[in-house]
């Protein structure tokens, strides 16, 4: 079966779950059970596209938006020559001074398809959604006779059930694009050693996105947009000692080094050591040398009598921390694009006792008057607004602040907060703006069309909630 853009594959249990949350009493009572379904529907049908923009940060420690600006605008001329698209602008955000937003152009859903049909995992498929071409370790499937230089399209294995090394597949798939066979079938799948280069390079993708591979890489981090809010809602200091509790892969750890003018001290933690090379890679590209990274159990951070003999690393003493992010492990289910889920509805409700430590962990190596930052790439209550319900119960130390700047909506009803305590939490839902992608993409919009995309750009990205505290100092 083939599908172009379905809603995301859940399993019945767990979509049952989310229907439950956005129908919840509270929400019913203020929308109606019309509305409310409509907009759980549009929901689960944009979680399966990508966002509408390419969100770019600028490392502003070594040029300027400006300058990045015109270097990214050069290199995207020349990597859409040809294609049937007009000048796509970069777009500079007026409340993110160090954003940079390139308009997604899509889904296009007329391209003709090609007999030779290569079946990628879904990974690599969201991937190419976003303006990737295809890399073997990807291709799970690709037609017997087919060599270097056929012209080939790409499907996502939707469902995880096609066999690495397949000639065919007729499961669910969904067309993402088509493309040219850099290699054989047999150059793919029987070759002596393991293969990572490009195996499809994408020359007629659904969704038109410029490809970042190795481009600008001292000066740009691609990022989602509410992810960089999250950091200018932490509004570190130079000077300041900062934690990120849960640091990778360190998209957030090296912007608020880049926001502190790389002056202070920036740990940061994971406990999983794979996982801390892409946070020192990170950190060495953008050329940041206030990070210093530890692979460490965040839930044990906190020294306790007797664990702390002055050692630099943690575990760490109370109140040592000007500003603390808990960027926390969660079910990622605002993650997009997304085209299926196949975990069960025991592991999407699994984390949040896990986020209570962290969070507990948080709050006692934050100092009196410190920031802590809470988010989530999720759209789940229990991991959100009823967290934040708990803290305040847990920790009359902890008052909520308002946060700047405030790009999503206010925080979800459900879980009995007040609409005042709702008003000073973001929420990204991935709602469509624009319907169909972006219409339109020109370098000489005027005005009013500049700031229609940047509202969308605001409103069509992945799910995502951020809470902001502050710990009072006579709590």
């Amino acid at each position: 079966m083939v599908s172009v853009f379905p809603k995301i594959s859940l399993k019945p249990e767990v979509e049952a779950y989310l229907q439950s949350v956005f129908k919840n009493k509270e929400l019913l009572t203020t929308l109606g059970s019309e509305q409310s379904e409509f907009k759980f529907e549009a929901l689960l049908s944009r979680l399966s596209h990508p966002p509408a923009f390419t969100s770019i940060r600028v490392n502003t420690c070594l040029a300027s938006t400006d300058h990045v600006k015109k270097l990214l605008t050069e290199e995207i001329q020349k990597q859409f020559k040809g294609w049937p698209v007009s000048d796509v602008p970069v777009l500079e955000h007026p409340k993110l001074p160090d954003v940079l937003l390139i308009p997604v152009v899509g889904p296009r859903v007329n391209l003709q398809r090609h007999s030779f049909e290569v079946i990628v995992g879904a990974q690599c498929g969201n991937a190419v959604l976003r303006g990737a071409h295809v890399f073997i370790p990807g291709i799970l499937s690709a037609p017997k006779l087919m060599k270097a230089g056929d012209a080939v399209s790409v499907y996502s294995d939707i469902c995880g059930k096609c066999k690495r090394g397949a000639k065919e597949f007729m499961g669910s798939k969904a067309f993402v694009g088509n493309g040219t066979a850099e290699l054989s079938r047999n150059e793919i799948f029987c070759s002596s050693s393991i293969l990572r280069g490009v195996g499809i390079r994408m020359t007629e993708p659904v969704y038109i996105s410029p490809s970042f591979d190795n481009l600008l890489s001292s000066f740009v981090f691609l990022q989602n947009l509410p992810s960089v809010v999250v950091s200018h809602v932490l509004d570190p200091k130079p000077g300041e000692r900062i934690l990120d509790i849960c640091a990778a892969p360190g998209g957030k750890t090296t912007h608020i080094a880049a926001l502190m003018n790389d002056k202070g001290e920036v740990i940061a933690m994971d406990k999983i050591a794979s996982k801390l090379k892409k946070i020192k890679r990170n950190a060495e590209n953008l050329q940041l040398k206030c990070i210093k990274v530890f692979c460490y159990d965040g839930t044990k951070a906190l020294a306790t009598e007797g664990t702390w003999d002055g050692q630099v690393g943690p575990p760490f003493t109370p109140e040592s921390f000007d500003r603390v992010l808990l960027d926390a492990p969660c079910s990622g289910l605002g993650q997009r694009p997304n085209m299926a889920c196949d975990w069960s509805l025991k592991e999407i409700t699994s984390y949040q006792p896990l986020q209570r430590k962290l969070f507990r962990v948080a709050v006692n190596l934050l100092k009196p008057g410190g920031i802590l930052v809470y988010s989530t790439c999720t759209i789940t209550l229990a991991e959100n607004e009823e967290q934040v319900a708990w803290a305040l119960d847990s920790f009359p130390c902890l008052c909520l602040q308002p946060q700047e700047p405030h790009l999503g909506e206010e925080g979800m009803m459900g879980v009995g907060l007040s609409y005042d305590q709702l008003k000073l939490l973001q929420r990204f839902h991935p709602a469509s703006v624009t319907e169909g992608g972006t219409s339109v993409c020109s370098s000489d919009m005027d005005v009013s069309q500049m700031a229609h995309l940047i509202k969308s750009a605001n409103k069509d990205t992945i799910g995502f909630f951020i809470a902001k505290f502050v710990k009072v100092q006579d709590a």
